[in-house]
């Protein structure tokens, strides 16, 4: 049982959210919490100079409310946006919040992942705490 267990999601993934909570939950310590967290990748510097409109706060706060709707609400979660590369990002929001597991999604490899790796196998590779790979 773990107290605090984080949940990083994909919105382009949304389908495999309940699954994760579900697997969660079983595992979660009575009074504790699941962080479901999302990560929006920064562009770029070079890129975004020549961008005039920016839409960062805009774009995370209707991240964040979509992100909400498909989790739902209940008492034992809660929803983050954070942004970065997910590799890097996932692994240190666990550190800085103190979570004992992260349940991670996984998919059938392409080959783009053979050559610059999945970001399930990044988390893997950096997280301080337990992962749990759900295929």
């Amino acid at each position: 049982m773990s107290a605090k267990i984080l949940v990083p999601v994909d919105l382009d993934h949304a389908d495999l959210i309940q699954p994760k909570l579900a697997q969660a939950r079983d595992m979660l310590a009575p009074g504790g919490k699941i962080l479901v967290v999302t990560v929006l990748e920064t562009v770029p510097g070079y890129v975004s100079e020549f961008v005039t409109h920016k839409p960062e706060n805009n774009l995370t706060a209707k991240v964040a409310e979509k992100l909400s709707g498909l989790v739902g609400e209940a008492d034992d979660v809660e929803t983050h946006v954070i942004t970065g590369k997910p590799g890097v990002e996932i692994p240190q929001f666990a550190e800085d919040h103190g979570c004992t597991l992260i349940i991670v999604g996984s998919h059938r490899p392409g080959m783009r992942d053979y050559f610059l790796g999945s970001t399930a196998a990044r988390v893997v590779r950096r997280a301080s705490c337990s992962v749990m790979v759900m295929r």
